[in-house]
């Protein structure tokens, strides 16, 4: 699965204003003293990492979710290329009225917070998926390192019942206990990793870590979008394809993974507190959790995808796009972006 990297699409004509903060930049370009490419690295770029509740996708027939994956792109809560008329007011729209700016989108449908050596199941190879450490290392190589990162990652790794053995269904606590901390650790290394780059960096680096969404909320909309299918069986014709991929989704597991994605959400609130630790000494870098995501409202059948009832909707991606955006006040600050 191809990232995305996309600039603002006027950022030329905006930073030749003089009142621009990069106008000097721009006439450095106009004097031909650095190239284009040389005058976009120098805009602030910002990137994503995540799951499918960062994606404009949703689950049908086999192929045809394959072919969507492949070519799919930029109309989600955090970037709308604005190939098409779109009914989205993501990130990307939002910070553009503050800043001309570079969008770098790494996340991958089935995307889980794993560790390396560990290898991806067929459906996530067939889709090219990217696992948390595969974003990471291809960020680590890309030519200009962000200033801004958004992490939204996990919601596939609360799917607590998925190969579990059917005395630990009855009695689960043990079984959330361990996945919870497994996750907590390998999240950690790979955010380590992030930030270990960043030390290295000349340029300020602000890390804004998303808890996982308001799975009780979410539960209360998709139960809706059961009861509207009951009534009539066109609506949402893949509903029940979602458990295919997601064990816990099914009504007598939810309330153990809405435990779950709690306990995570937990867990990366101190991990974010432990790490911020470390980083006492470092003044180029600012790492903050936020509970933005965990607390959007997501309980309205609307809010999710017609043909699955699973991934967002538009609609469901402007409640998380505004979620997301007036959460980064801190980090833009930090940033020096006005």
């Amino acid at each position: 699965m191809k990232s995305a990297r996309v600039a603002s699409s006027n950022f030329a004509e905006r930073i030749a204003d003089p009142a621009s903060q990069f106008h000097p930049d721009y006439l450095a370009y106009r004097n031909r003293e650095i190239t284009k490419r040389e005058l976009i690295a120098r805009l602030p770029h910002v990137a994503l990492l995540g799951d499918s509740v960062c994606m404009d996708i949703y689950i049908s027939s086999p192929w045809s979710t394959f072919w969507r994956v492949r070519t799919c792109r930029g109309s989600n809560w955090f970037l709308d290329t604005g190939s098409s008329p779109s009914r989205i007011r993501s990130v990307s729209t939002r910070l553009e009225e503050i800043t001309p700016f570079v969008a770098m989108e790494y996340a991958g449908i089935g995307a889980l917070v794993d560790h390396e050596g560990v290898r991806s199941n067929f459906f996530r190879r067939i889709l090219g998926t990217r696992n948390f450490c595969g974003q990471i290392t291809q960020l680590l190589r890309a030519p200009r390192f962000p200033n801004l990162i958004l992490i939204s990652i996990g919601h596939n790794n609360v799917d607590w019942a998925w190969r579990c053995p059917p005395d630990e269904l009855k009695e689960p606590e043990a079984r959330l206990n361990d996945q919870c901390q497994q996750f907590r650790q390998n999240y950690a290394r790979e955010l380590r990793r992030l930030l270990a780059r960043a030390r290295t960096e000349k340029h300020c680096l602000a890390v804004v870590v998303f808890g996982l969404i308001n799975f009780e909320s979410y539960f209360k909309g998709r139960e809706a979008a059961e009861r509207r299918r009951q009534s009539d069986r066109r609506l949402y014709p893949h509903l029940q394809t979602t458990y295919k991929y997601l064990i816990s989704f099914h009504p007598a597991y939810r309330r153990n993974l809405i435990r779950l994605a709690s306990m995570v959400n937990e867990e990366l609130r101190r991990m974010v507190a432990d790490l911020n630790r470390e980083l006492e000494e470092t003044e180029n870098i600012q790492l903050r959790y936020s509970h933005a995501l965990a607390t959007a409202d997501l309980s309205r059948a609307e809010l999710l995808h017609p043909i699955d009832g699973w991934h967002a909707s538009a609609a469901g991606h402007n409640v998380l796009a505004e979620a997301a955006f007036n959460e980064l006040g801190p980090s833009l600050k930090f940033l020096g972006i006005k």
